[in-house]
């Protein structure tokens, strides 16, 4: 299955409504801090769109929604992978993004046969707090021989200026969080980032 270079990132379904029309055709919903009802409720909806639109959704996190509500993607934090029921997930068919900042890590995933690898940050980030500082795209073409044939995203600090530098050091998909969420015109922003990725 071959996965759109262009990777938003979104915390509600409102989101999408904006995105998918102007063309977005994969996304990641990472909802935070809700009740199990109202994640289900968020990621439902999201869903919804995501199918309507012909995009494919990742869910964040939350694995066991993925499972109940059918959901083909789920993307998992190291600490995640820890407590999540892998066998469970592989059996429903369902694909596997995995996080990673330092080879330990990579091992880890591609001994877990991710779908996808995610790497970050590429750049300094605002979006959260983390222990690791820039990664840099020397890191990024590293990871892009060490993956082998497993799709690589860079995550982190990535702009639309950004993106054909990580693209050049061997990512095959380009993921951007508050680049759109912090824009003055999101709508404007992410046709930008679309023209910029295909």
């Amino acid at each position: 299955m071959t996965l759109d270079r262009f990777y938003p990132i979104f915390d509600h379904p409102d989101w999408l409504e904006l995105a998918l029309p102007l063309g977005v055709r994969l996304v990641q919903m990472r909802i935070k801090d809700l009740s199990a009802d109202e994640t289900r409720a968020l990621l439902a909806r999201s869903l919804d769109l995501c199918r309507a639109a012909g995009a494919t959704m990742v869910i964040n996190d939350h694995w066991q929604q993925a499972i109940d509500l059918g959901c083909e993607w789920v993307h998992l934090g190291q600490e995640d992978l820890d407590s999540a029921d892998l066998p469970a997930i592989r059996s429903r068919g369902i694909r596997v993004g995995i996080s990673t900042h330092d080879r330990t890590e990579l091992g880890r995933a591609l001994s877990l046969k991710a779908d996808y690898i995610a790497l970050g940050p590429v750049w300094p980030t605002i979006l959260k707090k983390m222990k690791w500082h820039e990664q840099g795209v020397d890191r990024l073409a590293l990871w892009r021989q060490l993956c082998g044939k497993t799709p690589l995203v860079a995550i982190g600090g990535l702009s639309v200026q950004r993106a054909p530098e990580a693209f050049a050091a061997g990512a095959d998909i380009v993921s951007a969080v508050t680049d759109i969420t912090l824009h003055p015109t999101p709508s404007r922003r992410i046709v930008q980032w679309l023209e910029a990725t295909r």
